[in-house]
């Protein structure tokens, strides 16, 4: 195998394993409470939100710091990090020891994520780039959508510290390769260190986007703390922007949103993690509450879902590399979309799981396998080298925002309806997830063709595009 093929491999592993964490700890939630009996639901719910908060919010801020320190010494720390603060989550003994331990393991995964992916790019001539990012993005992907079912079958087993265990037995021998293959590299042109204060006023701002959407439907969307969440939001992201256009080492350069395919494909990634988020919710609670399914068989049931992405990736690089982002992009959105309708449409109160649900299961699977790894690979076709892992981290950072709008627009579309009316609930979630798959098409025409290039500087004017090197 070659040497840039083991590489992807090993640092996907990784990516695997943080990302697995979003969605797999919801599965176990039920049984943590259980271990838990005198806390509120309220403290408990932090074992979620922490994670995600901090996740989205660091993502940025460590992506700078890898490009400045050097990739490969981030990713490690990222690994041994998120290995150690798993261990620590599965051996907690109060809830604010796991909430703690959780954030813990939000900035190792925050760390190695951007890192990861800067350390594959190199490793591939660029005619071949956007397969090697499809596959990585993919496996983001088929991690989330593998939770549910991975999750219920480690928490039927042994219980819920052993969703956390899993991240010991996963993270600790991927580092032995990663040690031997992976290669060291960091902007060289990097002068001073990275604006500390703009890197926490960004953190503070996304963190607190993230805490007014995850406790709107908590908090009531017009209450004073998610109002003032909401307010110290803008104020410190457009903080965070001014001291970024001003600053000689910004922890984002603005500069990088000049590049069309750039700045698009990040939109399309938010839109498409909104809905995309918000379906993997939204079928495990179908399939436990109106077909009263387990756990463990609603993880079953959902398993063709990311096997389908998982098998289209190899083929939406490979698609992408000969004809572009867009091309893939656009039908795997409406395919995405399509496949949630079937849901809405063929769907009732009676489980009829081959003809009604694995339909929608397999047609979706197929649009999340061909537009995530297109709005991934288009997101750093036209970078500049020495700024993948800045880049990576701000698409994560959209999708991680898009995941927590969308599990907070479930909640609010779902409600509390009556029984009677839950049936009707769950199609009114699907048309609304089906439309988050049509503006991602809409969003994919501004696309364009996308040419990757061995590029190392920021384009300088608005218009401009990367510039290849000799």
């Amino acid at each position: 195998m070659a040497r840039r093929w083991k590489v992807l491999i090993v640092t996907s592993v990784a990516v695997f394993m943080a990302l697995l964490d979003v969605t797999i700890v919801n599965i176990a939630f039920p049984d943590i409470r259980t271990s838990f009996p005198h806390d509120s639901l309220s403290d408990l719910s932090w074992i979620l939100n922490g994670y995600n908060i901090v996740f989205a919010a660091a993502l940025v801020p460590a992506g700078r710091l890898a490009d400045r320190v050097g990739r490969k010494r981030l990713f490690m720390i990222g690994v041994v990090v998120f290995v150690a603060a798993s261990a620590l989550c599965g051996v907690s003994v109060s809830v604010p020891m796991l909430v703690a331990a959780r954030v813990l393991q939000a900035m190792g995964g925050a760390m190695l994520t951007p890192a990861s992916l800067s350390l594959v790019l190199p490793e591939f001539p660029v005619e071949q780039r956007a397969t090697a990012t499809a596959l990585w993005t993919a496996t983001g992907a088929v991690a989330a959508a593998t939770g549910p079912s991975l999750g219920g079958v480690l928490v039927d087993w042994q219980g819920w510290r052993a969703v956390f265990f899993v991240n010991v037995v996963i993270g600790l021998p991927s580092l032995i390769p990663a040690q031997r293959l992976l290669r060291e590299s960091k902007d060289t042109q990097a002068g001073s260190w990275p604006d500390a204060i703009g890197a926490a006023l960004l953190a503070l701002g996304v963190g607190a986007l993230a805490l007014a959407i995850v406790k709107g439907p908590q908090w009531g969307w017009t209450s004073s703390g998610v109002v003032g969440a909401f307010v110290a939001a803008a104020v410190l992201l457009t903080l965070s922007v001014v001291r970024s256009a001003r600053h000689p080492s910004p922890v984002i350069e603005l500069g990088l949103f000049r590049v069309r395919s750039f700045t698009v494909a990040n939109a399309g990634g938010f839109v498409f993690s909104v809905g995309f988020f918000a379906l993997l919710l939204c079928n495990v609670l179908f399939l436990t509450t109106i077909w009263h399914y387990t756990v463990l068989g609603a993880g079953v049931a959902l398993t063709p879902g990311p096997i389908a992405a998982a098998a289209m990736a190899p083929l939406a690089g490979r698609l992408a590399d000969r004809f572009g982002q867009r091309a893939i992009a656009i039908p795997g959105s409406l395919l995405f979309g399509a496949g949630t309708l079937l849901y809405a449409l063929r769907t009732g109160q009676v489980a009829h799981y081959w003809s009604a649900f694995l339909p929608g299961a397999v047609l979706g699977g197929i649009g999340v396998g061909l537009t995530l790894p297109a709005f991934g690979s288009a997101g750093v076709a036209e970078l500049p080298r020495p700024r993948f892992a800045t880049g990576v981290a701000v698409a994560s950072c959209f999708r991680q925002i898009g995941a927590v709008v969308g599990v907070a627009l479930l909640v609010a579309v779902l409600g509390t309806p009556s029984p009677a009316h839950l049936l009707s609930a769950f199609h009114r979630c699907w048309a609304m997830i089906a439309g988050a798959g049509l503006a991602c098409a809409v969003i994919s025409l501004a696309l364009g063709r996308i040419r990757a290039r061995q590029v190392e500087t920021i384009p300088a004017g608005p218009r401009a595009h990367a510039t290849e090197t000799p």
